[in-house]
């Protein structure tokens, strides 16, 4: 049985652990790596977009960090229970032109008893920022 660590139900110190992890994991902006935290059958919704499975994950974050150049995120805890957890995150990147953003959003997770993600439920909102207003690209 896959299982990836810290399982359910979260204390607050597993449950830091496991948003941290999320957040090293998407700052390396590797899809295999990172789609192997979720369900195969994981449900998402990202901004407007609906993705259903490990697999569609894969392809999203492929293309997800082809448009969005020199991604950095950080990603923190606003609250949990058992198996579910509510994070609020931040990242900056810049498109092909140069523009640079910084995107701020709040996550929904629900994990399996396996520590897998099952769901995954994000509002997302973009701001363009200037190259100097980057705080979390050095």
């Amino acid at each position: 049985m896959e299982q990836k660590f810290p399982l359910p139900p979260f204390t607050l110190e597993t449950a830091l652990e496991k948003v941290q992890l999320a957040e090293n994991a998407w700052n390396t902006k590797d899809p295999e790596k990172v789609c192997l935290a979720y369900t195969v059958d994981t449900e998402w919704r990202n901004r407007t977009e609906f993705i259903n499975g490990r697999e569609e994950v894969k392809a999203f974050l492929k293309l997800k960090w082809e448009r969005e150049l020199e991604y950095r995120l950080k990603k923190e805890l606003w609250g949990f229970r058992e198996n579910r957890m509510a994070v609020r995150f931040e990242y900056e990147w810049h498109n092909y032109d140069g523009q640079w953003y910084r995107s701020y959003g709040n996550e929904l997770w629900e994990f399996d008893v396996s520590g897998l993600m099952r769901k995954r439920f994000a509002s997302i909102n973009d701001l363009k920022i200037s190259f100097h207003e980057r705080t979390l690209i050095q």
